[in-house]
């Protein structure tokens, strides 16, 4: 069951990272669109066509047998239309992370942190009240964290401040589980655990990880192939962080812009 893997950008590798660990004996493809980075600030229609032409990459090359759109922006615009566009199956990082925060909150207030483009969409908020209309939701946006990341200061002082001033808004609201809606909150993840203890932290990509093991995979070469449409500094650090010895192949934007 090869899989692909797709993202605006860098943020998407801890969604490849846990599916690596965790299924070591697929066949795993990743594509980063760093040349055309971030979606968010993109129409919908644009949105849906990157998503549209980064699925077209995938299955057409690898013959992928499931997709994962790892980027919060095209999860919540273009999913669907690529479920109605590919004959295999394709995963989000939004319907996981909802499904997750309403089985393990136990008092139903659920806060969603994000960038701006996710929390503007209300993507997470809206699937959360379609499941459970009781529930409570407070979103906040924390665009600093994606820098913080990238620079890899995942346990710098001011990255501990920074946690602070964003979450202890919505804390104070009495969230008990706190949906993580970037991909690139993941690293952060044990930094706000060592803040906020008490929180139940959702990570779409664990979530994803049970949904790709449900498929029952087979075993096949491990193949393991990185893709991105310009080596930014930004993925170098990152790749740092995250892949160990996988060979990131740059691939002009023409290969991928073909539907």
């Amino acid at each position: 069951m090869p899989i692909g893997i797709f993202d605006s950008g860098v943020g998407g590798l801890t969604v490849y990272s846990s599916i690596d660990r965790a299924l070591p004996n697929s066949d795993i493809y990743y594509l980063g669109d760093t040349a055309r980075v971030p979606y968010g600030n993109k129409s919908k229609e644009t949105i849906v066509r990157y998503s549209l032409e980064c699925a077209s990459f995938l299955f057409e090359n690898f013959k992928i047998d499931i997709l994962v759109v790892a980027c919060n922006t095209a999860s919540s615009h273009a999913v669907d239309i690529l479920k109605n566009y590919l004959s295999i199956p394709v995963i989000g990082v939004v319907e996981p992370g909802v499904e997750q925060a309403l089985k393990v909150t136990k008092n139903g207030k659920i806060g969603v942190i994000g960038t701006y483009a996710t929390i503007r969409s209300k993507s997470y908020k809206k699937n959360l009240l379609e499941k459970n209309k009781d529930v409570e939701v407070y979103q906040k946006p924390c665009p600093l964290f994606v820098p913080l990341v990238e620079e890899g200061l995942l346990e710098h002082p001011v990255t501990f401040i920074m946690i602070e001033e964003y979450l202890q808004e919505i804390v104070d609201k009495g969230i008990d589980t706190l949906i993580l809606g970037c991909t690139h909150y993941p690293l952060l993840k044990e930094s706000i655990k060592r803040v906020y203890p008490h929180l139940e932290i959702v990570d779409s990509s664990e979530v994803i990880v049970e949904k790709l093991k449900e498929l029952n995979p087979l075993k096949e070469k491990g193949i393991r192939r990185v893709f991105v449409t310009d080596h930014s500094p930004a993925f170098i650090k990152l790749e740092n962080l995250i892949l160990s010895g996988v060979k990131v192949e740059k691939i002009e934007l023409s290969e991928v812009c073909k539907i």
